[in-house]
């Protein structure tokens, strides 16, 4: 029944944009004005150096810096983030995982300086590192030592941040990964088991405590365009939640139970072709996750129409900021109970989910669990494999696309009319500021306490001491964030997931398109001498690696020999191997905005090593003022989401081969 008063008006979710690029003082900026606008909580985007623990002047920093989100080096630039926002009030959410201690302590040491007590922060590290080993690829350390740093963040906040939320365990990439709904629910479940287990086991947290400890384990989730089926979904997370933690950890108040998620709708299923279509997208998977009171989300992000196409600009997120507002404010949703209770549609539709997310936990569980489900490379293969078919569902047409697969034909759009203007654009200057402004800041600190500093937090990692602390001294004393993530590295080693190439199911079409392209591999092959082999690399430090490797699986299936070595290589590293495997072709992946440095850098490579006869080509959302450059500097071909058809893009590579050593079509 419909509640009587606007006053009994459920409160709305914690309204965010997801923001940050270039630098400190500009985010800044940008926050200050989302929030003027009536955003209520902050969500901050790092760039990619910043996620994988590397100062803007490593090498491996080259063209990434500040694309993808902020460059945070150390405790100038969080406060220079932070900048005029009250950060006792702020509810801040920062999408940071291998490097999460390092993001909250300096959040912390800010804090402090603003005299903001520890007990008010509110907000959420993301700190998710099973997740980034099986899709988003932001990992640095191997599982164990990862899995100690977020038991140190989580046994800390509890005593010392009540209101933070340590981790949110995230779901969302692995939607974007190929997970099935039932994947998606036992697999975040079965990463939330790992690290309730490694903090109940640590010792670090009192047995009458942990109550606590679960309270603040929070969700961050995907929605997609099948709303109903993603609205049963959240139902059944809150159900298995509740059922997991009464059941396998003893928690009685229900309070502590209740699931508590954050939500970003499917960036990845926004589509570069009719990019318009995309409001539409954007709206109704926000819908999934609003309707049914009893599992709405607490926090919410929406993506702009058009970043299929790049970073979107200040409108385009402030369109975004409004559907949130207009659905919060002007319609009646917040005024009546769960609207699905009792259908019997939807509990079917739950109940099935729940079986089926049930058996496949059990069969992690059976492996060891999630981590061990992780290093055998068993889950990431159940993903690339997932992904293969929803990818051969759209490229065959029983999953329809508007715009893409069907009803393609079109109207020149206004909204793009202005062209290159029509998405933000990070100045080429900003990396070059950023590694002058690094060298500065070590050149002015000072250097005994870095130094003492960095002693103790090596000192800290060889034992089991809560890192912590000895964090926020390394944060006050100025250490940077290569600095940090470097001496744990040099302590815990570094780690190259599974790539789940290797044990993805074949996508079945042993006939039609793919066996054209087959034997036009075979008969190339015959002529040159050996099978064909292609390198499938990702340069840089874009971890988003699922294009890549649906790449790699279609460029076996049609018989290609293929050398995929996974993630986070140097151009120098793609070229060595490119030689040593002496590979017909060379294909890179590049989703990060980087395209102009690394792929040219291949390139160059290549030529300098005497295999200028390897054509390269690149796919990544790469605009096409871009697309232009990268031929003009020796791109053999350049591909962008639009197509999606990988037979086709297996052959027109083919034929680039043939056409390099004058074999005719």
């Amino acid at each position: 029944m419909p509640y009587p008063t606007d006053r009994q008006r459920d409160r709305p979710w914690v309204i965010r944009t997801y923001a940050g690029h270039s630098s400190a003082e500009r985010s800044n900026e940008l926050f200050r004005r989302n929030l003027a606008k009536g955003q209520t909580g902050l969500s901050v985007a790092f760039d990619l150096p910043t996620q994988t623990g590397y100062d803007p002047d490593d090498e491996l920093a080259t063209g990434e810096v500040g694309k993808v989100g902020v460059p945070v080096s150390h405790i100038g630039d969080m406060r220079a983030l932070f900048h005029g926002i009250p950060m006792a009030e702020a509810n801040t959410s920062m999408t940071i995982n291998a490097p999460a201690m390092w993001l909250l302590a300096l959040y912390v040491a800010v804090a402090d300086e603003h005299d903001a007590p520890r007990a008010t922060l509110a907000g959420t590290t993301q700190n998710d590192i099973v997740k980034e080993y099986l899709s988003r690829g932001t990992y640095v350390f191997p599982p164990a030592p990862s899995m100690r740093l977020i038991t140190d963040m989580i046994a800390w906040s509890v005593a010392n941040i009540p209101k933070w939320n340590p981790i949110n365990i995230c779901s969302y990439h692995l939607q974007e990964a190929g997970a099935t709904p039932p994947q998606e629910l036992a697999y975040a479940l079965s990463t939330a088991m790992a690290v309730l287990d490694a903090v109940r086991d640590s010792g670090q947290v009192p047995p009458e405590r942990f109550g606590d400890v679960v309270a603040r384990i929070s969700f961050f989730v995907n929605a997609g365009l099948r709303f109903v089926e993603e609205m049963c979904k959240m139902r059944a997370l809150g159900q298995l939640w509740d059922e997991i933690t009464r059941e396998r950890y003893g928690v009685q108040d229900a309070r502590q139970r209740r699931l508590r998620y954050g939500v970003q709708v499917n960036s990845l299923g926004l589509t570069e072709a009719q990019p318009e279509n995309n409001v539409q997208r954007i709206v109704l998977e926000m819908l999934a996750v609003t309707l049914s009171r009893d599992a709405r989300a607490r926090a919410m992000q929406l993506p702009a129409w058009n970043e299929a196409l790049g970073l979107p600009r200040p409108w385009d997120q402030q369109w975004a900021l409004r559907m949130q507002q207009v659905l919060a404010y002007e319609t009646d949703l917040l005024e009546y109970e769960d609207l699905f209770a009792g259908s019997h549609v939807v509990e079917a539709k739950v109940a099935e989910l729940v079986a089926d997310a049930r058996a496949e936990i059990a069969r992690v569980q059976e492996m060891g669990g999630a981590v061990a489900a992780v290093e055998s490379g068993y889950m990431k293969g159940r993903l690339v494999g997932s992904l293969a078919e929803r990818r051969r569902r759209m490229e065959s047409g029983e999953d329809v696309v508007v715009g893409v697969n069907r009803f393609d034909t079109t109207e020149p759009s206004p909204l793009q009319a202005e062209g290159a203007a029509a998405i933000e654009t990070v100045d080429p200057a900003t990396e070059a500021a950023a590694v002058e402004a690094i060298r500065a800041w070590r050149a002015s600190r000072d250097a005994p306490a870095v130094e003492s500093a960095l002693a103790a937090l090596r000192d800290a990692a060889k034992t089991d001491t809560n890192l912590m602390d000895v964090s926020i001294t390394c944060a006050k004393a100025g250490v940077t964030t290569g600095e940090w993530a470097g001496v744990l590295r040099e302590t815990f080693g570094e780690f190259r997931a599974p790539t789940g190439v290797s044990a993805a199911i074949a996508s079945g079409e042993a006939v039609g398109e793919i066996g054209v392209v087959r034997e036009r591999v075979r008969a190339t092959g015959e002529e040159l001498g050996s099978r064909l082999r292609m390198l499938v690399g990702k340069p840089g430090l874009d971890g988003h690696s699922n294009g890549a490797e649906q790449v790699a699986v279609r460029a076996r299936d049609v018989g290609f020999e293929v050398v995929y070595q996974g993630i986070r290589l140097t151009p120098a590293q793609i070229v060595a191997a490119a030689v040593q495997e002496d590979v017909h072709v060379v294909g890179l992946s590049v989703l990060s905005g980087s395209h102009l440095q690394v792929v040219p850098a291949v390139v160059e490579g290549l030529r300098a090593a005497g295999a200028d006869d390897v054509p390269v080509v690149v796919g990544g959302i790469i605009p096409p003022e871009d697309a232009a450059t990268l031929r003009e500097k020796g791109v053999a071909a350049v591909f962008t989401p639009k197509d999606f058809r990988l037979t086709a893009m297996m052959n027109e590579i083919v034929t680039l081969i043939r056409k390099v050593h004058q074999l005719g079509d």
